[in-house]
């Protein structure tokens, strides 16, 4: 038992949020906690880290284990840089690597001063051995290349390592402060959101780090996709408990829905048995008889004796949502040509061809500071391009969600949004309309700057349906819904017969609503006629072309760069067995430049095993001089190794 959460009460004037709530985490559990929004996930992990208190019940974690833990919000160390922060993750080595240094220094000083066969000298040399043998156990000679590994993964480059923690976004301070978690090692990784402000590749590197970790996590998500991709255990928060179900998200889905019926049937059973004795209790008492009376009172007893089943709850927090546009488009929706944008030096993609057509759903995917809000933030005249034009078809009315609600005025109450943006409705239908998404009663006279990020989108999604608009041009529409939420705007955008565009790192999302995909990468767009699955399956074929650097034909209706083959389509066959052939010799090679890579780290690996144990032998505690020759070896045998790790990373990808 790692930790364990045992009867756990909580109340709010307003609300309980548990009542007798437990559960078990065992060491290397990978666990997710899920529920919708207002429910207590946070509250659950703050009461776990003893940052708030529960009315009652404990929580209790198994001896000498370390733990950390990742706030949705972290405005700490504002005064170090990313660099800095992330030592601060790992002070006993670093702290060791200092004195080791200074042990060595003496050493040598002792070495010209004194007989090898000196008490001192002696004492020192044994001193060095061991605290190199410490060093070595805390992985100290690669402790470097892990912390750039970790921040590279996150989405951070080298350039960016001395800058202070102070000067960063939001976002980047939790990006840098999950990296410094995650370089931590603990025992049990405790994340609060851990998916906001990461980009698909950021997030395909957290998934592969969280699943292969040694320790326990235990994390609170919207994002299924990742759920998905790592847990094995989910603890729902279900009428005010905890209820842990074995397997991923998509299973406790199932099964969380196969128990609700379940409950529900059960209850309405013993609804029914209820009724019909009641109703025989009746008709015993009316007969007037004494042994009827009697058989009365019996059953009466039995029913006072039964254990009665509650309701299960239907939460009245699943908002309401339907797109519909008010009349159709032209067959061509959006055209784009010879586009670019940069900002100072820095480019962020030229000479784009597009085409978009009634119908689509396309969704702009790619890694952070690419230029995909960009592009939509031109495509709606809130950016300029630098140069190329585009046009919409015939009778297309666009509709945009933007994921900082910029659109919203902040002074304005809910009900004065909606009305000043559509005069014509009346008041029932104003707040029909926003009851529908989660505000009602008083809430519609709230201004719009006392909203949280969630309630915010949920009223740009209320605007955004009202509109009727026959092209959806969406900014991150997931950011901030619950899991509910999410379903139900996947559902909309399913049922849409208009035409949608949009940027989103929510791969679950993508896959159930995209038929095309455009990856932005190195500054080009590449087309995938499919969804997410689709997308995975090809991507590596381009990757391959953007690695060689190799140039894509324009074509009307894609980017300017490539664009991958849909399913079922079909090209020249002389041409599709010659790429066959340059693809398979592409991939002996790299299968060749793989097997030679770890060939060569495993020469290295027992070179510096070697190396180890004579540094460590007593017997050359004394001699200075080859202990400075071979530390000096074993700091090149590291940092060869630490180039070969990343290339072999390179090449296994």
């Amino acid at each position: 038992m790692l930790l364990s959460c045992q009867n756990i009460h909580k109340t709010y004037p307003q609300q309980t949020l548990f009542s007798g709530a437990s559960f078990l985490l065992e060491d290397n559990d990978k666990a997710a906690i899920v529920g919708s929004n207002g429910t207590g996930k946070t509250t659950l992990l703050r009461m776990i880290m003893g940052k708030e208190r529960p009315d009652d019940g404990q929580v209790i974690f198994a001896k000498d284990k370390t733990v950390g833990y990742l706030a949705q919000e972290n405005d700490s160390a504002p005064d170090l840089t990313i660099y800095e922060l992330m030592l601060t993750a790992r002070p006993e080595v670093v702290a060791l690597e200092t004195k080791l240094a200074e042990k060595e220094r003496q050493l040598h000083l002792l070495q010209e001063e004194r007989s090898a066969d000196d008490p001192l000298l002696l004492e020192a040399a044994e001193e060095y051995a061991r605290l190199h043998t410490e060093f070595e156990r805390l992985e100290g000679y690669s402790y470097k290349s892990l912390l750039t590994g970790v921040l590279k993964g996150l989405g951070f480059t080298e350039a960016e390592f001395d800058k202070p923690i102070a000067t960063l976004s939001g976002g980047q301070k939790t990006r840098a402060h999950l990296a410094a978690l995650l370089f931590q090692n603990p025992d049990l990784i405790i994340l609060d959101e851990p998916t906001n402000h990461l980009d698909i590749r950021s997030l395909e590197w957290l998934e592969g780090f969280l699943k292969n970790y040694k320790g326990a996590v235990l994390l609170v998500s919207h994002d299924r996709y990742f759920l998905d991709h790592i847990v094995t255990k989910i603890i729902a928060i279900e009428e005010r408990t905890l209820r842990t179900y074995q397997g991923n998200y998509s299973t406790y889905s199932q099964k969380a829905a196969m128990l609700y019926e379940a409950r529900l049937q059960a209850y309405y059973k013993q609804e029914a048995e209820i009724a019909h004795q009641e109703a025989v209790i009746k008709k015993l008492r009316s007969f007037n008889r004494e042994k009827s009376i009697k058989r009365a009172e019996s059953r009466v007893k039995k029913l006072d004796k039964m254990e009665r089943l509650d309701k299960p709850e239907v939460l009245n927090d699943k908002m309401h949502l339907s797109l519909e546009p008010l009349w159709e488009s032209g067959k061509d929706v959006l055209s784009i040509k010879d586009l670019s944008k940069s900002f100072g030096e820095k480019q962020l993609f030229a000479d784009v061809e597009l085409m978009i057509r009634k119908g689509e759903h396309v969704a702009v995917i790619g890694e952070n500071g690419t230029g995909k809000t960009t592009l939509l933030k031109i495509l709606t005249e809130l950016e300029n391009a630098d140069t190329g034009e585009y046009s919409y078809g015939s009778k297309v009315r666009v509709g945009y969600y933007d994921q900082e609600h910029q659109e919203l005025s902040e002074d304005k109450t809910l009900f004065e949004e909606i009305s000043d943006a559509y005069p014509d409705l009346d008041n029932t239908r104003i707040r029909n309309t926003l009851a529908a998404f989660l505000f009602t009663g008083d809430d519609v006279y709230k201004q719009i700057k006392m909203l949280s990020g969630g309630e915010k989108g949920r009223l740009s999604l209320a605007k955004l349906m009202l509109s009727g608009a026959n092209f959806l041009i969406l900014d991150e529409p997931t950011n901030h819904l619950d899991i509910a939420s999410k379903e139900i705007l996947e559902q909309a955008v399913n049922d849409y017969t208009g035409t949608l565009l949009y940027v989103s790192h929510d791969r679950w999302f993508v896959n159930r609503t995209a038929s095309r995909i455009l990856d932005l990468a190195g500054k080009r767009f590449f087309d995938f006629p499919g969804n997410y699955d689709y997308y995975l399956e090809k991507k590596q074929d381009v990757e391959r072309e953007l690695f060689a650097g190799a140039g894509g034909s324009e074509t009307a209706g894609n980017t300017s760069a490539s664009t991958a083959s849909g399913p079922g389509s079909s090209e020249d066959g002389k041409t599709d067995w010659q790429q066959q052939k340059a693809l398979q010799a592409q991939e002996r090679k790299k299968a060749n430049a793989l097997k030679k890579c770890e060939d060569e780290i495993e020469k290295l690996e027992t070179q510096k095993e070697v190396i180890n144990a004579q540094l460590s032998d007593p017997k050359n505690g004394t001699d200075l001089a080859l202990l400075t020759q071979l530390t000096k070896e074993l700091d090149g045998v590291t940092a060869e190794l630490d180039d070969l790790y990343e290339k072999w990373d390179a090449l296994s990808e």
